[in-house]
């Protein structure tokens, strides 16, 4: 079974003979855009566009698998339409073979790449197949379909390349003149500019004895060239006047007229790094899309791979710089010049030329830097792409276009890998030999594994060390500075790192640059809910700075990337409240999540203060020394659950040396010293004596437990009257009643008693700690523990308490030695000790 595109859309047998597609306009128009992709998967939303256009009725989607459904009832046996997440395929036997378009495009290149490789003759019988398969206009019976139109452009421009290649051929070998002249003559009068085409024309007529002829076609073309795009003749094709003129090109076998040669793109100069998944992905888009858009920060890379995607798309490819010439362009009409300068149009700024240059011509534009300028190449390539069906269009911009049918990619860090691949072969090109560092990886990531900034580090290689660049980092003045000689001959908005910045910033209007620069008080990112109370901002402009790629929006979070951020703090006035904001709120979410983190909404609180944690630490140093203690107070429980006190030390330690401590803050302040790390001292003695003289219940449940099983016990310390209060004083009972008290039956049964009585507790209120730590006390009076340990083991891993699931994999792995099974126990002493390794903490 065949498929025909190339005409009307048939089916040929066994028999040969030709049939109808069956189905109505919609069905036909359907298969016809499968088969154009027959063996791979076509995109839903692309099916969509392709079908519906621009603006797709409500239901589009639905509509589309109806009519996958009527078409799956008229298709041949051996066909199919298969759907997966990808989206729809139609299989066919061998898609090369049994789809005209297809097998015309296979031949098409083969024959090309023969004629290259020095062999006319197996080109031209290569080229003669392929151009016989064409039987009328492509897709000629569905052009109604809003994906025809630039598909038929398409393949009429192959269709125009093979001629021109099969008649070079047939004009190498000396093939049928006549013939020739008679194809060549068709085709030009079809499309009078292409001047490879009417070279060809003109060769082909002197190779017959018909110079005057085809000095009348220079001139023809001469004329029309000049007049429609302001342009004199290329070289190639002037070349073949004054042969002609000279008398030579009349000969049998002349030297076959290449195609004319686009002005080249830009060939980097160093090797092509990471993105291999965004290469393939925008290879992919630009085949199937006619305008895609790299969007991203700057120093992302996206010229350079826009350039590593265009160099290997077959036919034309342009480079557009908008951004080369000076450091912005003023306006529509210089927007126009620079698309004209790289079409080689002579008297630019008008698009009218334009479309005249580019119509019939299948040819992808790569448009570099569009953001200074994207409303008016907006406009531009919208008017193009309407005119020119056989034009595609691949821009990169800081800011999406915002037309109808844009497909996005956007592009931010590398890979941790590919950074500091990428690291350490700029490196060793300044210092050779160099093969990578331990610090590596923390300056990548520190760069935000973005590649201009980690080739601008790389060149620093020159003059300072890997240690002395990674510290450098973390001051902002010190961060530009470092990174503030880069490639004298590049744009200057790319020659240093703060120019890269301050380019994105320019382009901001004023209220954006505030909230931006506001946003810089958060770490590690934040929901919308805290951007609007921290900075009064709405979803509005938190999605305009998205638009602009200052800011990254992913999994309900707004992120600016470090290197932003540290600019943008910057710009922000010493007087601005916005710090004094961020510490209240984080404070608030501290002070709200503690009851919950003894409840059974406690794995859903941790989760949403393990989002917030660099926003937290950072809130330690944005408030004044009293509102820093009780952030401290509300963050203990959650610090304690996460294993997080050693990473917070510091900023407390710090907090410390600011406070002036009174007893209205008593508990906060012994709380504060607790996660200082302190254990002894000044501090230490200080805080006791404010705990010991409290006459009041405690306000953090967390204190007397902590403080006990830290520094000891205090006699006297009043507990409060909730739930979690009494069900943790019964576990203290039961710890101390088995610790004071001879282990006889009466005893245990009494710390066995209270131990369950406290289990009742905290399973009633849903926390998991306290429920695990019940059961860990019950395991020790147990006769049959292992139960009892391993669900307490589940709860303290759910919780993610690495020092508890430590301790209670020793202890488990020491009733297998008892039980006799030393397997099992040397199975939770790996395990012990694996996950000691990875949480951090010394080997047992």
């Amino acid at each position: 079974m065949i498929f025909r595109l190339l005409g009307p859309l048939t089916l040929t047998g066994a028999g040969g003979a030709p049939m109808a597609a069956a189905g109505g306009p919609k069905v036909r128009a359907l298969l016809a855009r499968l088969l154009l992709d027959a063996g791979r998967s076509v995109p839903v939303d692309r099916l969509v566009d392709g079908l519906y256009g621009e603006e797709p009725p409500a239901g589009a989607q639905g509509a589309l698998q109806a009519q996958v459904s009527r078409l799956r009832r008229v298709l041949p046996p051996g066909v199919a339409v298969e759907f997966s997440p990808a989206g729809y395929r139609l299989t066919v036997g061998a898609p090369a073979a049994d789809v005209d378009a297809l097998r015309f495009e296979a031949l098409a290149g083969e024959g090309a790449r023969a004629g290259a490789a020095g062999d006319p003759v197996r080109a031209a019988g290569l080229l003669r197949e392929a151009l016989g398969l064409w039987r009328g206009p492509a897709l000629s019976d569905v052009r109604d379909a809003p994906f025809a139109a630039g598909q038929a452009a398409r393949l009429e421009g192959l269709r125009l390349d093979a001629v021109e290649e099969w008649a070079a051929a047939e004009l190498a070998t000396g093939g049928d003149l006549p013939f020739v002249v008679r194809e060549l003559g068709r085709s030009a009068r079809e499309h009078p500019l292409r001047e490879r085409l009417r070279g060809l024309h003109m060769r082909a007529l002197g190779a017959a004895g018909r110079q005057a002829e085809a000095l009348g076609v220079y001139e023809e073309v001469r004329a029309a060239l000049a007049e429609e795009l302001g342009a004199d003749p290329s070289p190639e094709l002037s070349a073949v006047h004054l042969e002609l003129l000279r008398g030579g090109a009349g000969t049998p076998h002349p030297v076959p007229l290449k195609a004319p040669r686009p002005a080249p793109l830009p060939s980097p100069l160093t090797d092509f790094v990471g993105r291999e998944r965004e290469q393939d992905r925008l290879a992919s888009l630009v085949s199937a899309a006619r305008l895609v858009t790299l969007v991203g920060p700057g120093g992302a890379g996206k010229t350079r791979l826009a350039l590593e995607v265009g160099a290997g798309l077959p036919g034309e490819v342009r480079f557009v710089d908008l951004g080369a010439a000076r450091a912005s362009v003023a306006g529509p009409g210089e927007v126009t010049e620079a698309f004209a300068a790289a079409l080689g149009v002579r008297g630019g700024g008008d698009a009218a030329r334009l479309v005249t240059a580019l119509t019939g011509r299948p040819v992808v534009l790569i448009v570099d830097n569009c953001e200074h300028v994207v409303d008016e190449t907006a406009v531009l390539v919208r008017r193009l792409l309407v005119a020119c069906p056989g034009l595609r269009v691949l821009a990169t911009s800081r800011e999406a276009l915002g037309i109808t049918g844009e497909s996005l990619l956007p592009l931010g860090a590398l890979t941790p890998g590919a950074a500091e691949e990428l690291f350490v072969r700029r490196a060793a090109a300044v210092r050779p030999g160099f093969t990578g560092h331990a610090r590596v990886a923390e300056l990548c990531a520190g760069l935000d594994g973005l590649p201009l900034a980690v080739e601008l580090a790389a060149a620093r290689l020159r003059s300072l060390s890997v240690d002395e660049l990674a510290d450098g980092l973390g001051e902002r003045l010190e961060r530009f500075e470092l990174l503030s000689r880069g490639d004298r001959t590049a744009p200057e908005r790319h020659r240093t790192l703060r120019a890269v910045v301050e380019w994105s910033w320019s382009l901001l209007e004023p209220g954006e640059r505030e909230l931006a620069a506001r946003f810089s008080v958060f770490r590690g990112g934040a929901t919308a809910e805290a951007v609007a109370r921290v900075c009064g901002a709405g979803t509005g402009p938190l999605a305009s700075l998205v638009e602009k790629s200052l800011l990254e929006a992913r999994d309900g979070r707004y992120r600016m990337l470090e290197t932003i951020r540290v600019y943008a703090a910057g710009q922000l006035p010493d007087e601005a409240p916005v710090a004094a904001a961020h510490h209240t709120y984080y404070r608030e979410l501290a002070e709200a999540a503690d009851p919950e983190l003894r409840g059974a909404a406690q794995l859903e609180w941790l989760a949403r203060l393990d989002a917030e944690d660099a926003n937290l630490r950072a809130a330690l140093r944005g408030g004044g020394p009293e509102d820093g203690l009780r952030l401290v107070a509300a963050l203990t429980p959650y610090w304690w659950l996460r294993g997080l006190r050693g990473r917070v030390a510091a900023p407390v330690a710090e907090l410390l040396d600011r406070v002036v401590p009174t007893a209205e803050l008593g508990e906060e302040y012994a709380l504060c010293v607790l996660a200082a790390g302190l254990r002894e001292g000044e501090h230490v003695e200080r805080a006791g004596r404010f705990l010991t003289s409290r006459t009041t219940p405690l306000r953090q449940p967390y204190t007397a437990f902590l403080w006990s099983t830290s520094v000891g016990p205090v006699e006297g310390l009043r507990l409060g009257d909730d739930l979690w209060s009494r069900s943790l004083a019964l576990v203290g009972r039961a710890v101390l009643t088995t610790a004071t008290a001879d282990h006889g039956e009466d005893v245990r049964a009494t710390s066995e008693a209270l131990l369950t009585e406290a289990l009742a507790g905290f399973r009633a209120l849903g926390d998991r700690w306290g429920t695990a730590t019940a059961l860990e006390g019950l395991a020790a009076l147990s006769p049959d523990p292992l139960p009892l340990l391993a669900e307490a083991l589940d709860l303290f891993a759910s919780l993610g308490v690495a020092e508890d699931v430590v301790d209670l994999l020793h202890r488990r792995a020491t009733v297998h030695d008892t039980a006799g099974d030393p397997a099992a126990a040397a199975s939770d002493r790996a395990r012990a000790a694996d996950t000691a390794r990875r949480a951090g903490l010394p080997p047992r």
